[in-house]
């Protein structure tokens, strides 16, 4: 059976069974900030089977896609040099959440491998858990394995998802290659070998583990199965490596035909097939390469593919190149992989080309200090530098060191990745911990949802090194603390509010706020009058400030929703700032935004501002926000009850806030982009203005507009016009000089010919240019070869500090000279370098004041070569 058979008859023979065929969740866990990557086929369940996540169903079945390559569930390393470790696997699985347990699911295994599968019942071997009599009795005699192919183990066969929490027993089938092969059963001194392969594990999930380690009887005990994909494929197609069944063959072709090397049991080739499979479903789960999280393990997934193909030969970029081949493998199984093909291709090639210039650096550092090498192991400052300063992933570095049987020093370069983290972390630590020194009891009462001013007291004073103050006098600086404020502490990207704190005869102006600590810290500065500890206050906010805030906050949201409809799901909040004056967003996207894509957005959110629809903001717990559509970084940890800002016509834009907004969208005024740029790899970044902002901007625009128009002598509306005009004419007119210094050129080259020397009966001219730039001198070096017929020509150039030279041979002294080596030795006296063809080489150079004596040097060095 094919790969694709053997998905399709295990969901169907467990839907007959009543279970509800679950489709594939998302590589990224959902609100399960202790998982990397989804790595097993229960992980969808988890609270399912913690019972916070009820469920219309009590079976279901899925073929869940797994990546294991970051975290406690690595394979990362070994995957290419193994017959079954991979980055990305198929887990099938079926689930009972309190309905059928052992008997069943045992009953179940059992008859689709031998009836479904029609795998012979003498080939198999099961294990239980030592205590688990039941399961062994199921087995024994009702099942009818035989005694001979069963063991009862310890550690092996007992699953646990945490320290505490849900845990239970499992029973392992295994498949016996034969004696053939190495190996013996589980349980044996040999179990390591490949004879006994585990291809289902059945986990009888029937306890609860407390704190102190005691197992506690579940009252609903559930079931959680695993049969990976890849291995039974192997066993029904009768190969003993994942690899060799036929969905990795093809992939295998594939990559084999990219990078030009045929032999498709090569490890490097291996790495290739496994790695397009887990970087492509990653990029479909809108995981994008960066230097951090999720996008680092991606980063490191495609670029060890890449290094591994150039390994092979490959020329220029080919791993983008085997999506299509993935799609044919797996996108009728997978629409969403069909659906984003040509997404990820583009993510893949712009990684490409990217890595391009990191790989060829560091592999020719690497290669020095290997050759350098005493001993065999490579030290851990030397790794660290390439990782730090070079940008070289560790694992590449490994993969190479392991090739010339070389080990790294991993404590040393650990030791080096801790140092650089505390130095980090002790640049950052600036400002006071007010909220620490003072140890304020309480917390600040937010009411500037509702209000711009109140009345609140005073109950705590501090300098700027937070050290308490009983109050402040006249012109004093320092941070106030009330008992309830309507200025908003800075958070979610917006920032603080500013204002006044009034008392009577005095007046304390607040020129930012933060929180800390559960407390609003009003940082300012005391105009008039004094300030003490317990002192009545009325608080006032900027008015206007505010108002400017709320629009641009408002918008943010807004162009949000609409990134993600022009550029695709895969867009996520990576950054805010909201202030007064602009927005800053930054997102997820992995190539720069077309001028036809921000027209797209900014009419987006101007549409959805005409609509003038209500702002409605409601408090909920996090499932129903979830459920309600809300968008959030659900990784983040939130309250039970959060705040959902609902903002646009028909419910456009719903996100997690926790910030100061628009009463009715119609109120942002308008909104325009100003810019959008890189910012990180994978990460992109606009600028944007609303309202007040967003007019003064287009009135300025437009008196730039006018003054152009005014030097141009035309009307605005005639600028764009008159500018094409006046290109063109330039354009003639560097033509028409182009020419003419050509011309001049030509004639002084006639001249130039007489400052030839013979050198052994070979014409040599080594002489400096004037008048001519670097840009001209090829046209120049082709006349004077043509005219001199048989001859060696440099020239060379200097403006403003910058030297070029260019080196010409005519063809029949090409075999005594070589063009590229002339014109580096001149290079070399004046900073420089070059290269090129043996008939003609240009070079550059930093050092004008060396020129005359560089080129004065050509005549010697020629002598020694004729």
């Amino acid at each position: 059976m094919k790969s694709a058979e053997i998905r399709q008859a295990f969901l169907s023979f467990f839907e007959e069974h009543g279970h509800t065929i679950v489709p594939s969740s998302s590589l990224v866990p959902d609100n399960d900030p202790t998982l990397l990557f989804t790595n097993a086929g229960m992980v969808p369940f988890k609270d399912v089977f913690l019972g916070r996540d009820p469920r219309p169903y009590v079976r279901a079945t899925s073929a869940q896609r797994c990546v294991r390559a970051g975290g406690k569930h690595n394979d990362l390393d070994n995957v290419g040099y193994t017959a079954r470790h991979h980055t990305f696997f198929e887990m099938l699985g079926n689930f009972s959440f309190g309905d059928y347990f052992k008997r069943e699911a045992i009953r179940l295994a059992w008859t689709f491998l031998t009836e479904v599968l029609g795998l012979p019942k003498e080939k198999m071997w099961v294990t239980v858990h030592i205590s688990d009599d039941e399961a062994e009795r199921i087995w024994k005699d009702e099942i009818g394995i035989d005694p001979a192919r069963f063991s009862k183990l310890d550690e092996d066969n007992f699953w646990q998802m945490g320290d505490t929490g849900p845990c239970g027993p499992s029973s392992e089938i295994f498949f016996d290659h034969g004696p053939e092969v190495w190996g013996g059963p589980p349980g044996s001194p040999e179990e390591d070998g490949d004879r006994y392969i585990e291809i289902w594990n059945l986990v009888f999930m029937q306890f609860d583990r407390d704190a102190s380690g005691t197992l506690n009887a579940l009252p609903k005990p559930s079931i959680d199965t695993g049969l990976g994909l890849e291995r039974v494929a192997a066993v029904l197609q009768g190969v003993h490596s994942n690899y060799e069944i036929d969905l990795f063959q093809n992939l295998l072709e594939a990559a084999a035909r990219a990078t030009g090397h045929d032999d498709t049991s090569t490890p490097s080739l291996r790495v290739i097939a496994d790695h397009i499979r887990s970087c492509a479903f990653l990029i479909v789960d809108d995981v994008l390469p960066s230097n951090e999280g999720r996008g680092y393990v991606l980063r490191r997934i495609i670029r060890r593919a890449i290094r591994h193909g150039h390994k092979l030969g490959a020329k220029g970029n080919f791993f983008h190149t085997l999506v299509g081949s993935l799609d044919a493998e797996m996108g009728d199984a997978y629409p969403e992989l069909r659906e984003a093909r040509q997404r990820i291709e583009r993510v893949l090639l712009k990684e490409e080309e990217q890595f391009a210039r990191t790989l060829e650096h560091g592999m020719g550092l690497l290669e020095e200090a290997l050759s350098g090498l005493e001993g065999d192991v490579l030290p851990g400052e030397t790794v660290f530098k390439l990782y730090d300063t070079y940008g070289f992933p560790y694992d590449l570095t490994a993969d190479v060191c392991r090739e010339r049987g070389v080990s790294l020093d991993e404590a040393g370069f650990q030791r080096e990745l801790d140092a650089q983290r505390d130095r980090a972390r002790a640049a950052s630590q600036f400002g006071a911990d007010y909220g620490a020194a003072l140890e304020i009891e309480g917390e600040t009462a937010f009411t500037g949802y509702e209000r711009l001013e109140d009345r609140a007291t005073v109950t705590a004073i501090v300098d700027r090194q937070g050290n308490a103050l009983r109050g402040l006098a006249p012109e004093q600086r320092g941070v106030v603390v009330l008992d309830r404020t309507p200025f908003y502490g800075e958070s979610g990207g917006q920032v603080g509010d500013t204002g006044y704190l009034n008392v009577p005869g005095g007046r304390f102006m607040v020129t930012d706020t933060q929180k800390q600590a559960g407390h609003h810290l009003h940082h300012g500065v005391m105009l008039e009058g004094e300030l003490s500890v317990g002192a009545e206050v009325t608080p006032q906010v900027d008015a206007g400030l505010r108002a400017a805030t709320v629009r641009n906050h408002s918008a943010t949201h807004l162009m949000h929703k609409a990134l993600r409809m022009v550029l695709g799901d895969h867009v996520q909040q990576k950054g805010s700032l909201v202030t007064p004056e602009r927005l800053r967003f930054d997102f997820s996207h992995f190539e720069a935004m077309t001028p036809e894509q921000l027209a797209e957005v900014e009419t987006i959110v101007n549409e959805q501002i005409l609509a003038n629809a209500p702002t409605r903001i409601e408090q909920m717990s996090l499932d129903q926000a979830k459920a309600k559509g809300a968008a959030a970084l659900f990784e983040a940890k939130y309250a039970d009850n959060v705040r959902v800002l609902t903002i646009g016509p028909e419910d456009f834009s719903i996100e997690l806030c926790g910030g100061t907004h628009v009463a009715r969208s119609g109120d942002i005024g308008c909104f325009h982009i100003v810019s959008e740029t890189g910012i990180a790899s994978g990460v992109r970044r606009i600028e944007a203005i609303t309202g007040e902002g967003a007019l003064t901007y287009f009135c300025e625009q437009e008196a730039r507009l006018n003054r152009i128009g005014e030097r141009l002598k035309a009307k605005p509306e005639q600028t764009e016009e008159r500018v094409d005009s006046l290109v063109e004419r330039n354009r003639a007119l560097e033509k028409e000089l182009e020419r003419l210094k050509a011309k001049l050129a030509s004639a002084a080259g006639s001249d130039m010919l007489s400052q030839a020397h013979d050198v052994n009966g070979v014409k040599v001219l080594a002489t400096r240019l004037e008048g001519v730039s670097g840009k001209e001198l090829r046209g120049v070096l082709d006349q004077l070869k043509n005219k001199l017929g048989s001859g060696i020509v440099v020239l060379g150039v200097a403006d403003a500090g910058k030297v070029s030279l260019i080196a010409g041979v005519t063809s029949d002294l090409t075999s005594r000279v070589k063009a590229g080596e002339l014109v580096n030795h001149v290079a070399s006296q004046v900073g420089g370098k070059g290269g090129g063809r043996p008939d003609m080489a240009q070079a550059g150079g930093s050092d004008a004041a060396a020129l005359p004596g560089a080129l004065a040097s050509v005549t010697a060095w020629v002598e020694e070569r004729l």
